[in-house]
């Protein structure tokens, strides 16, 4: 049976550039073995397969696939499958905001599209609550799986879990220039972090309100251009940690190294005890087929 499919290219407002997606808009009725297959053979960080919501009060449900795995949240999926469902007016169309409810393995949370002259410009993710945890890895160990020394490392900023939606490895590092000569070994960086963490997120600062990011990922990808679960998750650190501001927005540039600039923007704000991220970006539609099931 045949099926629509689409990429985008994700947190970027030109095409080639920031994060691919495949989304596959009407997903019902597909196995989950179906749907790993597909994800595999698209081969790239995540394939959404959109589908009817099972709870009342969301608009769609997203399945989100990487090559090995379902997520139960993922950020440039999310960014990228709510940009395609406004431009295909699932979404209704109106200027300004608009908010829906979307249904994701995480739960029920909701989306913000913001429309400039009747068309998606710009589609903000509210993640969960964030978690964090101390990471118990060799330092020593990681900053070799990562080729660079441990003097790298930032000095005042711990490594350490976080994640508002996945658990990932946030690593501070010393200045960019560490960040560029980061040379991964992805079976000593899968040893260290398989058990807590889907990838390591090295970041060094820029200027105020701004970082520099790469999404190291212990598996066959290397690297991932963007990654708005991490960057939502580093958003929240850097709150706890005293470096960013409570609704200061942070501007999170990453996929540099690999050519493929990204641009991510993380909000912060606090609900109750909590913190919680909401994560902003833009997409631009790349291909437009049908794949047969």
């Amino acid at each position: 049976m045949r099926r629509r499919l689409y990429t985008l290219d994700v947190f970027t407002h030109k095409p080639y550039a920031g994060n691919p997606l495949a989304v596959i808009a009407d997903g019902d009725g597909i196995s989950s073995a179906r749907m790993q297959s597909i994800a595999k053979e698209m081969n790239l960080a995540e394939t959404v397969f959109v589908q009817r919501p099972s709870h009342n009060g969301a608009l769609a449900r997203l399945r989100i696939f990487t090559t090995t795995q379902e997520l139960p949240l993922a950020g440039h999926p999310v960014i990228g499958t709510w940009f395609l469902l406004a431009l295909l007016g699932v979404v209704p169309q109106n200027e300004g905001t608009v908010r829906i409810t979307q249904e994701v393995a995480a739960g029920l949370l909701p989306v913000d599209v913001h429309f400039e002259n009747g068309r998606p410009a710009r589609v903000t993710m509210t993640q969960k609550p964030a978690r964090f945890f101390p990471a118990r890895v060799p330092t020593k160990a990681l900053t070799e799986a990562l080729g660079l020394r441990v003097s790298d490392l930032h000095p005042k900023l711990p490594l350490e879990y976080a994640s508002t939606g996945i658990f990932n490895l946030m690593v501070p590092l010393r200045n960019r220039a560490a960040l560029k000569r980061i040379r991964l070994d992805i079976h000593a960086l899968a040893h260290l972090i398989a058990e807590h963490g889907t990838l390591a997120y090295c970041f060094a600062a820029g200027s105020r309100g701004e970082v520099f990011a790469r999404g190291m990922v212990p598996w066959s990808l290397y690297e991932d251009p963007a990654t708005g679960s991490a960057a939502g998750s580093l958003a929240a650190y850097l709150v706890q940690q005293g470096k960013l501001q409570l609704g200061e927005t942070l501007e999170i540039h990453q996929g540099v190294e690999m050519g493929r600039p990204s641009e991510i923007q993380v909000v912060v704000e606090r609900a109750g005890a909590k913190l919680v991220p909401r994560v902003s970006g833009g997409a631009v539609l790349v291909v437009e087929g049908h794949i047969d099931v």
